[in-house]
Formats: C-alpha cells, sequence, structure tokens
C-alpha cells in the first residue's frame, strides 16, 4: 500500500525540495554550457500533488502547452512530465537558436530544440535523485506533444499505462538576458515507488 500526500511529513517534502533544487541547479548548468550563455535560475518551488490537479497548474486544462515525456525505468518505475507554455516555449526556442520569432507555431526544428531540452532537464532531475537515493534509475526515449493541457496530462497514462496518484511538481524559472522561461516538471511515480524513494532517501 502506498504512502498518501497528506502523510508526508515535513522531513520528507524538506528532502524532496532539495532533490528540486540540486537537479534545477544542474538543469541550469547544461543549458549553460548548451547555448554558451550564463542562465540564472530562480529558486525551484517544489510540491506534492494529486495528478488530477496538474492541469490547473500549468494554467487550467484548455491552455495550449508543449508536453515532453520519458518512462523511468529501474528500481522505481513511473513517468516523467516536462509541460512548458507555449509563450515560454517560444522564448526557450528563440533563446536557443539566437533569434527572435513570434510565430505562434512551433516547427520541426523548434520541436527537436524543445526535446531536447526535455532530455536535459530529466537528465539533471535524475542523475540528482540516483545520486541522492543509490537508485538505478534510467529514462526512455522522449515523447513531444502539443496541445491543450487537459489532453496532454492523459498521455502519461495513455502510452506508459497506470500511473500513481501523486505527483512531484518542480516549477523553475530560467532567465538569460531578457529572456524568461517557466518549467514545470513533473515526477510521477508508480504507486509503491514513492514509498521507495523515501526510503532510499533515508526518511520514511
Amino acid at each position: 500500500m502506498g504512502i498518501s500526500i497528506e502523510e508526508l511529513n515535513s522531513m520528507q517534502i524538506d528532502v524532496l525540495k532539495e532533490i528540486g533544487n540540486i537537479g534545477a541547479g544542474n538543469a541550469a548548468t547544461a543549458l549553460s554550457k548548451m547555448i554558451s550563455k550564463r542562465i540564472d535560475m530562480d529558486v525551484p518551488k517544489v510540491n506534492i500533488l494529486e495528478f488530477k490537479n496538474v492541469p490547473e497548474l500549468v494554467g487550467g486544462p484548455e491552455t495550449e502547452v508543449v508536453g515532453i515525456y520519458f518512462k523511468v525505468n529501474g528500481d522505481i518505475g513511473g513517468s516523467i512530465m516536462v509541460i512548458i507554455d507555449k509563450k515560454s516555449a517560444r522564448k526557450l526556442t528563440n533563446l536557443l537558436m539566437d533569434r527572435n520569432s513570434e510565430e505562434d507555431d512551433l516547427d520541426e526544428m523548434d520541436l527537436s530544440a524543445l526535446q531536447e531540452v526535455g532530455n536535459i532537464l530529466s537528465g539533471s532531475y535524475l542523475s540528482s535523485l540516483s545520486t541522492l537515493t543509490n537508485l538505478n534509475l534510467t529514462v526512455s526515449v522522449p515523447s513531444l506533444a502539443v496541445d491543450m493541457a487537459g489532453a496532454i496530462i492523459s498521455v502519461p497514462v495513455i502510452l506508459f499505462g497506470q500511473v500513481g496518484d501523486k505527483v512531484m511538481l518542480i516549477e523553475t524559472y530560467f532567465s538569460e538576458g531578457t529572456y524568461h522561461v517557466k518549467s514545470n516538471f513533473f515526477l510521477i511515480p508508480h504507486e509503491d515507488s514513492f514509498e521507495i524513494l523515501l526510503k532510499s532517501l533515508g526518511v520514511f
């Protein structure tokens, strides 16, 4: 039987927040190397929430977003979602490609660049998690979709099967000059994996 969100104590939440801080810092460093520019990062907001509440966290179920998905395998199972609203996605592709496009639609090159950013973000967070827990964790090849948030949230269930009802959200703002990009990283462990994760961190 898995642990519920309500059963998490302040120490457990603080440890999960520290994972978010370390992962976001590593992601900012990786993005800086990718574009050869300094990337600044606000202190990430880390929350544990119900899976069903994710669309509201990214602007509401009808907000158009870019979703990048990974299946997590190894000592814990589940999935990762990186969700970026369309406005932030355009800013991010402009930053990556050193341009100033105002086009609403994202072309194949934009989507490829966003997929690579998804790889960097998920790799940074998962590496931090693996280092702190000594768990063996791997991720699948990413899948990307552009759709309304309400539809995006159903994709992990369709692609990867049953998921747990708990989500760890790491909300981070990255900036470079006048560019400010909001990234939402969601770790969605399978039902029993949350407990394994907390035990590996020594807080269960």
